[in-house]
């Protein structure tokens, strides 16, 4: 059955001549360069529909990880900075956006909002500035503390403004930014973030026969995901590390570069995964290559794993052949689904690369099937790769692409949109 719900929206917000803080993910910024502004343009309506009716506009996103997990020093470089947005938002809406300045820490980052910002937000009210953007949220020492300083922050932060609008379904991690602010603001959920929920239905109530697609470098990080898929998919697909830590642990063999920890956790999947037989599909065809520093010839083979030995030493797997997509049992899975879920980069980037254009020419074939792809790599991939392909999915009502796979994955998990720790945020704040 379909879940119900009932967020604040911003439609319902009386928006006339407040400032409104408005958390995004604009998270598209890798060494200081924007590869793909899909996740910038998706937000558009909601900015628009803030300034049509008489809102003033704070923007704040993370960018990165700035934040160094050994020793905790939050490192403010060009790299995750979210000037490349600024100038992006600038030459597309021709509106003039600044970015404050704050103290910065030797290793804490900034300590804080500080009050010399409140000359930008007189420049806002009298309409001589069109936009504050916040500087990269993980700049900031209170936004991934558990503490106080979690708690000043959200207090700044809900200190610049009116109203909270949250339309960031891809930050779903329990950030000061995106479930601290509620506590102290009206907050509303903004329309990519209904666009996205209303599609994640598409996914918990799915026309059957369902097919997910998963690839990741790291099985842990997935892990909790497959258990659900496994069980609620007719069938599973793996790719990347995943799949060859699944082959690990199956067949007895090793792979260069997958981690006996990563085998570990396969080996639990595999012997639960034996719960539902047939369902979890094998791509028989592998890429193995003797290197990871490119696709060099006669420096790489295609390996049948229907012929693996125990005990087998294998060098780098980077890639899933395009003949595994050629197999009649393969293809029948994908020409039957009604379906799809893809949160996949079958090979390793960029040289690596055949096998996620034969899966996503393979799942085009099927003219009727929903397919609904994961963000982050997965869409950008799909640009790179297939870049018209990209562009007919963008306007077709049979694709969605979410602007966080990452998000959805946790979503499926959690078996409720409300497992989402922003959503729940916004549910508690609405109740």
């Amino acid at each position: 059955m379909t879940e119900h719900i009932h967020l604040p929206l911003l439609q319902e917000a009386d928006l006339k001549d407040k400032i409104v803080l408005v958390r995004v993910d604009h998270n598209v910024v890798k060494n200081g360069i924007i590869h793909d502004p899909y996740r910038i343009d998706a937000t558009i309506g909601t900015l628009y529909h803030i300034n049509a009716k008489g809102g003033k506009i704070i923007l704040m996103t993370h960018v990165g990880r700035p934040k160094d997990k050994k020793n905790n020093k939050i490192n403010i470089s060009d790299d995750t900075s979210v000037k490349p947005i600024v100038d992006y938002l600038q030459s597309k809406l021709h509106i003039n956006i600044k970015v404050p300045d704050f103290y910065k820490d030797e290793n804490r980052g900034y300590l804080g909002i500080e009050t010399s910002i409140n000359h930008l937000i007189k420049e806002l009210k009298t309409t001589k500035l069109d936009c504050i953007y916040l500087p990269n949220t993980r700049w900031f020492h209170g936004e991934e503390s558990k503490d106080e300083d979690s708690d000043r922050f959200a207090r700044q932060l809900a200190g610049l403004a009116d109203i909270f609008v949250n339309d960031a379904f891809g930050s779903w991690q329990s950030h000061t930014s995106t479930v601290g602010v509620n506590r102290y603001l009206p907050s509303y959920a903004g329309f990519l973030m209904q666009k996205e929920i209303s599609n994640l239905d598409r996914i918990y109530n799915p026309k059957s026969p369902f097919v997910a697609v998963v690839a990741g470098s790291k099985f842990d990080t997935k892990i909790d995901s497959l258990y659900t898929l496994i069980e609620k998919a007719d069938n599973l697909v793996l790719g990347g590390v995943i799949y060859n830590a699944y082959l690990s642990a199956k067949y007895g063999i090793s792979i260069k570069g997958v981690a006996e920890e990563e085998v570990e956790t396969a080996l639990k999947f595999v012997e639960y995964a034996k719960q539902f037989p047939d369902k979890l599909i094998e791509l028989p065809y592998i890429i193995e290559s003797d290197t990871m520093e490119g696709k060099i010839d006669n420096q790489y083979r295609v390996i049948d794993i229907r012929y693996l030995q125990k005990g087998q030493q294998l060098n780098y797997v980077l890639d899933i052949s395009a003949r595994s997509f050629e197999e009649d049992s393969v293809k029948q899975v994908f020409s039957d689904a009604r379906t799809i879920f893809v949160n996949a980069v079958m090979g390793y980037s960029p040289n690596f690369y055949e096998g996620t254009i034969a899966l996503d020419e393979l799942i085009d074939t099927n003219s009727s099937a929903v397919k609904l792809y994961g963000g982050g790599d997965t869409m950008q991939e799909l640009k790179r790769l297939l870049p018209g392909l990209y562009i007919v999915a963008l306007d077709s009502p049979n694709y969605y692409i979410f602007t966080g796979g990452g998000a959805v994955l946790k979503a499926i998990q959690e078996g409720s949109v409300k497992g989402l720790a922003p959503v729940k945020a916004l549910l508690y704040n609405s109740n």
